[in-house]
């Protein structure tokens, strides 16, 4: 079992996570952050920090596209291992409905 990024992620990108993880699993894009699941050692210090409740354990049903986006963007995308800035506007897209159809984009972050 590992932990998966899910659209609550979508342009909120807090990075608590990031900051927690023992093992710097965590991958950035332009608008959200990804979890490689062969790094991931299921330790799980990073579900509770996620202000957007975005990571959850793969084990949870109805995951399985977010379980594949995250290993395929984990592969691309820089690892980033340093808390960033949220954007400007995370606290309002909290709770945003469809945001991988609305808002999700393919580039990478700075890492």
């Amino acid at each position: 079992m590992t932990y998966v990024v899910t659209d609550n992620c979508i342009r909120c990108k807090f990075m608590d996570c990031v900051e927690v993880c023992p093992v710097d699993c965590f991958y950035e894009g332009e608008n959200m952050l990804v979890i490689n699941p062969s790094e991931c050692i299921d330790c799980g210090v990073c579900e509770p920090e996620c202000p957007a409740e975005a990571i959850l354990p793969d084990t949870e049903s109805g995951l399985e596209s977010w379980i594949e986006l995250n290993a395929k963007y984990s592969a691309e995308w820089p690892n980033i291992t340093v808390k960033g800035e949220a954007p400007a506007d995370a606290d309002e897209m909290k709770g945003v409905e469809n945001k991988l159809e609305k808002f999700f984009s393919p580039e990478p972050g700075k890492g």
